[in-house]
């Protein structure tokens, strides 16, 4: 069964604030993320919360979608992580249907042929913005929460077999430079 996402999700853009150094609340943007959606490292409280709204306020489950730019990319937001709001950057998708898992709409956002088709759709050319029209209207196949566990759980399995045959790479490349010095002594 596929569902178009407005089905089973509300989208609202993140909040435009201008970050003063200090405050009670992480301003997420795009720059705190790799290109995969996870976050480059400790957040710090950069926002203060005096007239932020309470719907702005992130939480649990949320899945961001970084829409503007060239990395697109989803991430569900944690509840162990900082008080945070996400910055324009972000669409804040807030799932209803709990026939969907948090975790599944990101891996699905972040799929090949997912990203492909919303890069076609992009509009702008220094800057390229995937609307909210666009993702609204993506339609999502919903397999039952056993399957989503499934797949999340290869593309875990997945993801820790690339991340093995790199540093295997890495030590191999390592080994053949040290061979190679140790011939030329």
């Amino acid at each position: 069964m596929k569902s178009p996402i407005k089905d089973i999700t509300s989208i609202q853009t993140g909040l435009f604030a201008k970050p003063s150094g200090t405050g009670e609340l992480v301003y997420l943007q795009s720059k705190h993320f790799d290109e995969n959606g996870k976050l480059l490292g400790e957040l710090h409280p950069d926002l203060p919360a005096d007239g932020i709204s309470e719907k702005h306020l992130l939480k649990h489950g949320y899945v961001l979608f970084a829409a503007k730019g060239t990395k697109n990319f989803a991430t569900v937001y944690e509840d162990h992580n900082k008080p945070a709001v996400a910055s324009t950057s972000f669409f804040v998708i807030k799932l209803y249907d709990k026939k969907v898992m948090p975790e599944y709409l990101a891996w699905f956002l972040n799929s090949q042929s997912t990203q492909t088709l919303l890069k076609g759709q992009a509009i702008g050319t220094s800057i390229p913005s995937i609307s909210k029209h666009v993702l609204e209207n993506l339609e999502m196949p919903v397999p039952s929460i056993e399957k989503q566990k499934a797949i999340l759980h290869l593309t875990t399995l997945r993801n820790k077999e690339k991340a093995l045959r790199q540093e295997i790479e890495t030590l191999r490349e390592k080994q053949i430079q040290q061979q190679i010095i140790n011939a030329i002594k």
